[in-house]
């Protein structure tokens, strides 16, 4: 437990005991809600072309009241952290369960579990440090191959406090950190130029990811990509066997298949997934689970963002749909348990189901015999962008490396191969799931209803026959 001095609410002047008796009367009649709290500190330093262009630095502190009734809530929030402001939000969220007679539901249990420490990255290493270590990495890229043109690199950080205030007298805190370094490389060849881009990050400090072995580990991957981007040749066009492999390309996954595994898209029968609860959904040895608990990881929640302890929640078992992703109110109004996936992008934001950290497990294949497996087929290797729409499932993903796969051998890398198809139909389409699962580096960020927030994708090698490819050749 932090010092009172630490406390927000403390820090604000605000009497907490008088904060909860305002939230109480706030919540009379109401099935739920709750007093969020945040202190957040941001920086972010952008280093482009040889020069520094840019550096951030924000501060921001809210909170948000919400009160819950049956499909309906009511939130209020504002920058203003007084008991008067609080007044003022518990009028508006109280006309919510006017004349009702609810009753609050069970509070979260609580946790003393820590998945990543507290200490703020923004203090260490220093500005400068920050901004000679960008101009070290231009320099060590353009030095590494005469091809580079340009260079972009980036580093932020940011420092969270939570704090869940509710009626009953429970207050659920969490400090969250989190770091990211982005590398982006332009290479070119006559008039020919191509991108590769990688980067890393997590919920510790800095000095970790700016290490010269860590950080020139990016930078060389991403030169890689570009490089092997500036030998692609078009993408073919048609019905191809896929092999994905492992880590990064669990976005597709993430955003063809976890959307539709959120409670409030499945309560409200707007996921193809609707309905299908303990009927097979998937391939036999596909497994797939969401985990906040995985220690340092840039999904990860101590607790959500209403109190509740995050978990490892198993979607769908050997192909059989066996859970969703819930928050409070969807669980309550489904008669299931909440999961810790109630997450929000600020104080200024409704909390709603979210994913943390979505991957496949592993299965028993050898990597090498899935792509041995291939007549003729893709090797995708890492996806940029891509648009799913929930309740059919349709997807399009752009791949930003991929190669031809001839008689289960690596071809040539590909230029402008898009991947079509729907999240559902693909995962019975899973032939092999390879023994080598992994996790993203640490770069993914979530975007839902105009919210984002930082999670993490992984998967293993994995084989999906008969997926449509859009290509340029």
């Amino acid at each position: 437990m932090s010092d009172k001095s630490d406390r927000l609410l403390d820090a604000a002047g605000i009497d907490p005991e008088q904060a909860r008796g305002i939230l109480s009367g706030a919540l009379e009649g109401a099935d739920d809600g709750e007093l969020f709290v945040e202190s957040r500190m941001f920086e972010a330093l952008a280093f482009d072309n040889g020069r520094l262009r840019t550096a951030t630095y924000d501060t921001s502190r809210g909170f948000g009241m919400r009160a819950v009734a049956g499909e309906t809530s009511a939130y209020a929030h504002s920058t203003e952290l007084s008991a008067e402001a609080l007044k003022r939000a518990a009028d508006t969220v109280r006309a919510v369960s006017a004349g009702r007679g609810g009753t609050l539901a069970m509070p979260p249990q609580g946790t003393n579990r820590h998945l990543y420490g507290a200490a703020n990255p923004l203090e260490a290493p220093s500005f400068s440090a920050k901004s000679d270590l960008l101009a070290e990495i231009d320099a060590y890229l353009r030095a590494r191959d005469p091809r580079v043109r340009q260079v972009s690199a980036s580093l932020a950080a940011e420092h969270q406090t939570v704090e869940i205030i509710r009626a009953d007298g429970q207050t659920h805190r969490d400090v969250r950190p989190l770091v990211r370094i982005n590398i982006s490389v332009i290479v070119g060849d006559g008039e020919r130029q191509e991108t590769g881009s990688h980067g890393m990050g997590g919920r510790e400090g800095f000095l970790r990811f700016v290490t010269p072995e860590n950080w020139r580990a990016v930078a060389d991957e991403a030169l890689r990509q570009a490089l092997v981007n500036l030998e692609a040749v078009p993408a073919p066009a048609g019905e191809l066997d896929i092999v994905l492999a492992p880590g990064w390309p669990g976005i597709l996954l993430h955003e063809a298949v976890g959307h539709g595994l959120e409670g409030d898209f499945n309560r409200k029968k707007m996921s193809a997934f609707a309905g299908l609860m303990g009927e097979r959904v998937a391939s036999p040895g596909v497994t797939v689970v969401d985990d906040g608990t995985l220690p340092d990881r840039r999904g990860s929640i101590t607790i959500d963002d209403e109190g509740t302890p995050s978990r490892c929640n198993v979607l769908i078992e050997d192909g059989i749909l066996v859970g969703y992703m819930q928050d409070r109110q969807n669980a309550r109004l489904m008669g299931r348990e909440a999961t810790g996936n109630g997450r929000r992008q600020s104080f200024a934001h409704n909390p709603m189901p979210r994913m943390t950290n979505t991957y496949m497990r592993a299965g028993e294949h050898d990597p090498g015999e899935i792509l041995e497996s291939v007549g003729r087929g893709l090797y995708a290797v890492s996806f940029g962008g891509g648009q799913v729409d929930i309740t059919s499932g349709k997807f399009v993903f752009s791949c930003t490396e991929a190669y031809l796969v001839e008689n289960g051998r690596i071809g040539p890398p590909v230029k402008g191969a898009m991947l079509i198809g729907n999240g559902p139909d693909a995962l019975t389409r899973v032939r092999m799931v390879g023994n080598d699962m992994k996790l993203d580096p640490g770069i993914g960020t979530c975007g839902k209803n105009g919210q984002g927030v930082p999670v993490g994708v992984g998967q293993p090698t994995i084989r999906i026959d008969a997926i449509t490819v859009g290509g340029t050749g």
